[in-house]
């Protein structure tokens, strides 16, 4: 946990270290990737000014696995990040976010059914290569998000996904 933390001082201090690059003022698409989270998502984000912007994602997830006992899960969950973005070399940029969500699940294993609405806090960190020739954004990065109590396993899910996003 101490790595954890030391890594995202040392992550926000070479932050303020960077030059700002300019953000897309809109760009939409996908963001797919998987846990035991959600799979897909429809994605959108909103430039704020040079370096921010803001990330609503919208995702689902409806999975059935008959090899346990008829296992059963149908959740859709809605995000919303605050992101700082900071240009590596070229049209390379990281960045990191803050933010959170709500979402709704039920799930059915052993002829047991359970469901509920839950929310939680999330945090972003990623990479994202923005063409110039095309008005294509193609991003790699990681969400953990704690809360989600009585979906998530111990309050907590993240995920690594691959975001493609048309830029306009």
């Amino acid at each position: 946990m101490k790595k954890i933390i030391l890594s995202a001082i040392m992550l926000i201090g070479l932050a303020f270290t960077t030059q700002a690059q300019d953000v897309s003022n809109n760009a939409l698409g996908l963001r797919l990737g998987d846990n035991s989270g959600f799979g897909g998502e429809i994605s959108y984000q909103k430039g704020l000014s040079k370096n921010n912007r803001l990330e609503l994602d919208l995702g689902w997830r409806d999975r059935t696995n008959y090899n346990v006992n008829g296992y059963n899960d149908n959740a859709i969950k809605l995000a919303g990040l605050y992101q700082w973005v900071w240009n590596i070399d070229g049209d390379f940029n990281w960045y990191a976010g803050v933010g959170g969500g709500l979402g709704s699940y039920s799930s059915k294993y052993n002829g047991i059914d359970k469901s509920g609405a839950f929310v939680f806090v999330a945090g972003d960190i990623g990479i994202e290569y923005g063409f110039r020739e095309i008005p294509l954004l193609i991003s790699l990065d990681l969400r953990p998000e704690i809360g989600g109590s009585g979906y998530y396993s111990n309050s907590y899910g993240s995920d690594i996904a691959l975001g493609l996003r048309y830029k306009f």
